[in-house]
């Protein structure tokens, strides 16, 4: 095996999202992005964001799923300032599956689905 990535495929609105994770994560870094031919629609995108590689694409075929909340990215937050601006940042446009509290296994804990459908768990210890 050569690699492991976590490929994330949207319909039409990965640009967007690259976009809205820039402002969300200060740390993540667009390797590289290529477009489709005359479009802003994403032929395939590489991020690193903490060490994860993340390959985000648009796909040509509309599909009638989307993701969900059962596969997410966990970020382990370095601070409480963090995880409480990351959380509201995300659920302004998205929604709160948990919302930030103690659940015990995290001082602050919380998972939240983003605007375009991914998921993404939150922690401080």
């Amino acid at each position: 095996m050569k690699s492991a990535t976590t490929f994330l495929m949207f319909q039409g609105q990965a640009h967007e999202a690259i976009e809205q994770y820039q402002q969300w994560f200060q740390d993540l870094e667009v390797v590289t992005i290529e477009y489709m031919k005359n479009s802003r629609q994403v032929a395939m995108a590489i991020l690193h964001l903490k060490g994860l590689k993340l390959m985000l694409n648009d796909s040509v075929i509309q599909h009638d799923f989307t993701f969900t909340p059962s596969t997410s990215i966990f970020i382990e937050c370095d601070s409480e300032e963090e995880i409480k601006n990351l959380v509201a940042q995300i659920v302004e446009s998205g929604q709160a599956l948990m919302p930030l509290d103690n659940y015990g296994f995290s001082k602050q804990f919380a998972w939240v689905q983003d605007c375009f459908g991914v998921s993404w768990q939150l922690s401080y210890s």
